[in-house]
């Protein structure tokens, strides 16, 4: 046999041995890929912890003093805030719980005798809210704003706890010691 002859034969071997493997090492790989899924490690959406609610959160107390001059006289504003623990408790869409407040409203006149003494809850705005204030909002604040004629004003609120988001009211006092309470049309 000539040495080319061998040579071309030997070769021809060789591939079809080469084919073989491949072909016995293709089958079954290709059977696998049939019978089972690929599996992914790609998230498409990351999944996030829901926060879990604490103890009730409190709003820090606080106490803010004014002197007016109301109808010609001195008077002395004083409006405290304070958490309260016999108001229901409101819940945020995470189950998060938290304390209403009850704020104190006295007016004193300058020989120390009080004018006017009212405490407000959210009940008292109710008039003024919507259901959802209702059910999800507390009391947040209650501030002096002006003396004007025979009113005393006040800028109140009931806001979503921990948010930006709240109804603006409007406090006033007469001179009679009468109480009026409307949603704050002007906000300026």
């Amino acid at each position: 046999m000539p040495k080319n002859a061998y040579l071309c034969r030997r070769i021809k071997e060789s591939k079809m041995n080469k084919n073989l493997i491949l072909a016995l090492i293709a089958v079954p790989c290709l059977l696998a890929s049939c019978g089972q899924k690929k599996q992914h490690d790609d998230i498409i959406v990351q999944q996030t912890e829901t926060p879990k609610p604490q103890s009730p959160i409190r709003m820090q107390d606080y106490k803010d003093v004014k002197d007016v001059q109301w109808l010609g006289k001195q008077y002395q504003v004083e409006v405290s805030r304070t958490a309260d623990d016999s108001l229901r408790m409101v819940k945020d869409e995470n189950g998060q719980k938290f304390v209403d407040n009850r704020i104190t409203l006295k007016v004193i006149r300058a020989d120390g005798s009080e004018f006017c003494s009212k405490s407000f809850t959210k009940a008292a705005f109710e008039g003024c809210l919507d259901d959802d204030y209702r059910k999800t909002g507390i009391l947040e604040g209650f501030v002096f704003d002006k003396a004007e004629g025979n009113q005393l004003y006040f800028a109140a609120s009931v806001c979503h706890p921990q948010t930006d988001e709240y109804i603006p009211l409007v406090v006033t006092v007469s001179n009679f010691g009468e109480v009026g309470i409307s949603r704050d049309q002007d906000l300026e």
